[in-house]
């Protein structure tokens, strides 16, 4: 009974299993949507739509972080087992449990690092929304300005950041965050050229941002238009 020589290791595996299961309760145990306590509705504050990509971004390192070294210990501890019931040892066996063992850390360590460039991006996009909301914010204060401003807007190609309602009409307002490119002397430059369909910046140019502005105005404004039966002006603004 040959087969039982490859089966019986496996008993050392449950322990490592049973941590795997921890790990995947403990994640989904966790929410971190937030609720209305009227109407059990999501709340939808400034840069909600990034929030939630960044919980969810937290979520994969958390799992990548905590399933990787579960996952390269089990050849490891798979060949050990091995070593108590094979009747004889094969240095060609234990090389592949090492490698495996070795391609499972190189790819749980492109894993984390692609994670925490993940988080790092979203984490500056969501400080852009926050600000520019806090900013968009000011203007229902004062009772001379019946503004009113809308985050997180659900529209027909995705979420239009901030809506705001003013007598002289209404104004998309999507933002974008990049970082500052430096100079070689460590310097950030603040340089953006704005040419027509086009955002040009040091060493890049981009047009997706405007474009994205223009499509979300469009549909704001038909959207408005059918239910108001009346066209209603919509200003596209990029922040």
């Amino acid at each position: 009974m040959a087969w039982l020589e490859y089966l019986l290791p496996l008993i050392f595996l449950f322990p490592l299993a049973a941590m795997g299961v921890i790990v995947l309760v403990l994640r989904y145990l966790q929410d971190g949507s937030v609720h209305s306590p009227f109407n059990a509705q999501p709340l939808h504050e400034p840069g909600q739509a990034l929030r939630n990509q960044l919980y969810h971004a937290f979520s994969r390192l958390f799992l990548n972080g905590a399933l990787g070294p579960i996952v390269t210990l089990a050849p490891l501890v798979y060949g050990m087992g091995r070593m108590l019931f094979a009747s004889r040892q094969s240095w060609l066996e234990w090389a592949l449990y090492g490698s495996l063992s070795t391609l499972l850390v190189l790819f749980y360590c492109f894993l984390l690092i692609r994670d925490f460039q993940h988080i790092q991006r979203i984490k500056l996009g969501f400080a852009c929304a926050i600000a520019v909301g806090q900013e968009l914010q000011r203007l229902v204060r004062p009772d001379a300005h019946p503004y009113f401003v809308f985050h997180d807007v659900p529209g027909a190609n995705g979420i239009i950041d901030h809506v705001v309602i003013t007598p002289h009409g209404v104004f998309v307002v999507e933002t974008r965050a990049r970082t500052r490119p430096l100079t070689l002397n460590e310097r950030e430059i603040n340089l953006v050229t704005v040419e027509p369909g086009r955002l040009r910046f040091p060493g890049w140019s981009e047009h997706t941002p405007l474009v994205k502005t223009l499509q979300a105005a469009r549909w704001l404004a038909a959207e408005l238009e059918q239910r108001c039966h009346q066209p209603v002006p919509v200003m596209g603004v990029l922040a």
